[in-house]
């Protein structure tokens, strides 16, 4: 009967040991792709620095106390 089958063992048309094992334990998939490196945003000029803190205040980011302050720093 080795002749027949090789080297592997034959259970009747069942599964092996080692086939078994492999049906219940798939393998991972592959991981993921690392992101992109970051790239750094040019710094803003002082009307465009002006103009996010303003839009921060607009949306209730910012209180107007917090406003002031960051204000008086961008124009310093």
């Amino acid at each position: 009967m080795a002749g027949m089958t090789g080297a592997v063992p034959y259970y009747g048309g069942r599964f092996t040991p080692a086939q078994a094992y492999a049906a219940a334990h798939p393998p991972r998939p592959p991981a993921p792709p690392p992101p992109p490196p970051a790239t750094h945003a040019p710094p803003l000029s002082r009307e465009g620095q002006v103009e996010a803190l303003q839009h921060l205040l607009d949306t209730g980011v910012l209180t107007q106390e917090e406003f002031d302050e960051l204000r008086a720093r961008v124009e310093q």
